[in-house]
């Protein structure tokens, strides 16, 4: 099938953009008639992407679609940087076995938007990792002081005598030198990015190619409605998540914000999604049947077809009639583990969920929460201690997500 001429390709790929520098730009670059690079790059600061992500990888997948060749770049040299401000603990330095690993998870997850033609993955080390002291000043260079402060988070703060470090003056260089390096004909982004994709242009014109076109897109709002959507904010949905924690999620958010994650999280056209935005805001729809849909849209979209329906009734099986998962995961508490014949409760969440019980104080610290349930009844009692016959087979529950039924090893010859 014939590619789409100019004006629709125009259309269909500057569609939802924020800033689109420039149309006429793209416009003469798809006119020549050749595949163009299209360039998104990453950060693997941690290993799982969300669907707020989603959001410039579908855009990707799009100039795949035509013809176009997706650019895929994980920042693993900047990762063993960190955050260059200092001030975040969210972006914290890795090892280069941390960013490699984190890096290979990302390829993973965005293969399963990204078509498998038409893509290049890179790491940006391959270029920069290579780079000496000359190398950093030649390429620090190429912009000036009064350039950089334009960007308005660094002007705010240097009008409030905030320190801004060498480094971060850099970073914009090192992303645009990614750009170079690729010879990237257009750069996706959030709207946050703008000025790191803008860094590009000037320097790919003194190589003496053609400066990129510049896409960015709208940031999704996160689960609690106010910040972005970030892993370290814990307000995300992972593409990777279990169907059913993607549901439950979804149902808890802020009706106020459906109308974007419709526009942003669906894949829909942007007619489909006003028009159910518009039904909820008429009363044609009530909220939470839009959020239900929104729900299983979503899920559709990771887990395949008929995960979305498959999940919502799991969620009613639990948050509606209180009744626990069809697929408890087992958890095998060794008998080495009694004291006295007994383990308290507090141990077992800790043996239980250690990514979020890391320690028996902890546990204990649930427990005083109330948010702890054995057999579906709630445990009040901190010191609450189970023998063996007790908890073999038991239910554990923490919260709404979290479940586990015990078995002892070494019970009746298990």
């Amino acid at each position: 099938m014939a590619a789409p001429d100019v004006d629709e390709q125009l259309r269909l790929l500057g569609a939802g953009a924020v800033d689109f520098i420039t149309d006429a730009d793209l416009r003469r670059k798809l006119a020549s008639g050749r595949p163009l690079r299209a360039k998104l790059g990453l950060d693997p600061s941690r290993p799982d992407i969300h669907i707020g992500l989603s959001v410039v990888l579908r855009k990707l997948r799009q100039f795949q679609e035509l013809g176009h060749t997706a650019v895929l770049i994980v920042g693993d040299f900047t990762a063993q940087v960190g955050d260059p401000s200092g001030r975040s603990s969210t972006r914290p330095a890795l090892t280069k076995g941390e960013a490699d690993a984190n890096a290979a998870t990302y390829f993973e997850q965005a293969q399963r938007i990204l078509l498998p033609d038409h893509l290049e993955i890179r790491s940006n080390s391959e270029w920069l990792g290579g780079m000496g002291i000359a190398d950093v000043l030649r390429l620090s260079a190429r912009s000036t002081v009064a350039r950089t402060l334009e960007r308005d988070d660094f002007a705010k703060r240097y009008a409030a005598g905030e320190p801004i470090s060498v480094m971060e003056l850099l970073y914009p260089l090192l992303q645009g030198w990614d750009s170079v390096m690729v010879r990237a004909d257009v750069e996706l982004g959030g709207t946050d990015q703008l000025f790191n994709l803008l860094a590009a242009r000037p320097m790919q014109q003194q190589e003496g190619q053609e400066p990129q076109v510049v896409l960015t897109f709208p940031l999704l709002v996160g689960l609690d409605g106010a910040r972005k959507m970030s892993k370290s904010l814990d307000n995300y949905v992972g593409i990777t998540e279990p169907a059913v924690e993607q549901f439950g999620k979804l149902m808890s958010l802020p009706d106020e914000t459906m109308p974007e994650y419709f526009a942003l999280a669906t894949g829909w056209s942007a007619d489909r999604a006003a028009a159910v935005a518009a039904d909820v805001a008429s009363g044609a729809r009530r909220p939470v049947e839009a959020k239900r849909l929104l729900a299983r849209t979503v899920v559709d979209l990771y887990h395949g077809e008929g995960a979305g329906a498959a999940a919502e009734s799991e969620f009613d099986l639990v948050f509606r009639s209180h009744g626990a998962p069809s697929d408890v995961a087992e958890v095998v508490v060794d008998r080495a583990e009694l004291r006295d014949g007994r383990v308290r409760v507090a141990r077992l969440l800790a043996l239980a969920f250690p990514a979020v019980v890391p320690s028996n104080k902890e546990g204990t610290r649930k427990i005083q929460q109330g948010g702890v349930k054995l057999d579906g009844v709630v445990v009040d009692d901190a010191d609450l201690a189970l023998d063996a016959a007790s908890l073999d087979g038991a239910v554990l529950q923490l919260g709404r997500r979290n479940w586990a039924r015990l078995r002892l090893r070494g019970l009746s010859g298990g």
